[in-house]
């Protein structure tokens, strides 16, 4: 039963993490110095921040349920 809940919570990070916007290529500017709206404060609204939270929650359940297996 755990095993089940395990993989599909694990496709679902995997498909949320695809969803999310591509920061990388917005904080590449650190290396090259270009990048002028690096220290502004910026928030997340909307669909960004509920990806940005379903994200957390998933990456939470599937270490408490991997380390529920392991113990077990």
């Amino acid at each position: 039963m755990l095993e089940t809940i395990l993989l599909v919570v694990s496709v679902l990070l995997i498909a949320i993490v695809l969803l999310q916007s591509n920061k990388a290529t917005d904080d590449s500017g650190i290396i090259t110095g270009g990048n002028q709206e690096l220290f502004q404060n910026m928030k997340e609204r909307g669909a960004e921040l509920f990806i940005t939270r379903m994200t957390f929650v998933l990456g939470v359940l599937f270490f408490v349920i991997s380390l529920i297996l392991f113990l077990m």
